[in-house]
């Protein structure tokens, strides 16, 4: 059979795109939360065989059709004999410590030369460029992390590199924004009145509907070109302020008090101030345009419309 077309158009213009879609056959996530449920089930709609690995999660993953592998990735991961997956789906998060990712190199150690998949795909960070100063930022930028955790990602990112050299199997580097959505609205922080940073103050941040990153997790698999990398947000940035703004307004609650920055450092977590500090806006034409990409949630008003959770 030959290779599927997909045709997109543009205004008045049609333009035809040809891609190279690999039919999944057996699908391995690593990592398999929410995300990984939303990408099986995609993948089931395909008749494609799902495993997921997940440490403690059984529960939440029955009757789903997942094949589940309770595994604790600290403990480091053990290959079921006999599993052959064609395609992986890293989820996993690296360590909350550390400079790289054991998890991730764990993984990828236990992997048989026998069960070797022909395609990984790898869930980063937008985090690795860093402070961008608002600019708009596309994948060939500097990648510059400032967060600890950033850097953890962009070493798991160098660490696939060499790995892909030496195994001569296709990486594909999604580098994800903040994700948002049902079962993600910010409802209890506005309900017990959490402040905002006045919006004035502050930096504009990048965001992807939790239903559009499975499919574009599909979509990698089965067309990302090996060495690809990809920013993933909707191409709408906003800022924190705006989104918790939005998200009160739409679910009817109050709006969240605001304080200034200088405040914020105050009261805000480490975390959350690393978070705030860096800024920058996702340019996602390449995502859009090699993978054939039509959000379904372009921005947050498209996805806040008709959600009740």
């Amino acid at each position: 059979m030959s290779d599927p077309y997909i045709l997109t158009g543009s205004g008045t213009l049609l333009s035809f795109i040809c891609l190279r879609r690999k039919t999944l056959d057996k699908v391995l996530i690593v990592g398999c939360g929410d995300i990984g449920r939303r990408v099986a089930a995609l993948c089931q709609e395909r008749e494609t065989a799902v495993w997921g690995v997940a440490r403690g999660a059984a529960q939440k993953l029955a009757g789903s059709g997942i094949q589940v592998l309770q595994q604790d990735l600290d403990a480091g991961f053990a290959w079921p004999a006999g599993l052959v997956a064609d395609t992986v789906l890293y989820l996993a998060p690296p360590p909350p410590e550390g400079d790289i990712d054991p998890r991730l190199a764990g993984f990828l150690a236990a992997l048989p030369p026998s069960a070797l998949p022909a395609k990984l795909v790898y869930i980063s960070t937008s985090g690795v460029y860093g402070d961008c100063g608002g600019a708009w930022v596309d994948e060939t930028a500097a990648l510059r992390p400032a967060s600890a955790r950033a850097r953890r990602r962009l070493a798991a990112e160098q660490s696939l590199a060499v790995w892909r050299e030496r195994r001569d199997v296709a990486v594909v580097i999604l580098r994800v924004a903040g994700i948002y959505g049902p079962g993600r609205w910010p409802l209890e922080a506005l309900r017990r009145g959490r402040p905002v940073i006045r919006r004035a103050e502050c930096p504009p941040t990048n965001l992807i509907h939790a239903d559009d990153l499975a499919r574009i997790c599909v979509a990698a698999m089965e067309a990302g070109q090996d060495g690809a990398v990809y920013n993933v947000a909707d191409g709408h940035p906003l800022t924190l302020t705006e989104y918790h703004q939005a998200v009160a307004r739409h679910f009817g609650l109050p709006p969240p008090p605001e304080i200034s920055f200088a405040e914020a450092r105050r009261r805000f977590s480490p975390a959350l101030l690393s978070f705030l500090t860096e800024s920058r806006r996702l340019d996602n034409r390449r995502l859009l345009r090699e993978l054939a990409i039509n959000l379904r949630y372009p921005d947050l008003n498209a996805a806040l419309e008709g959600s009740r959770d």
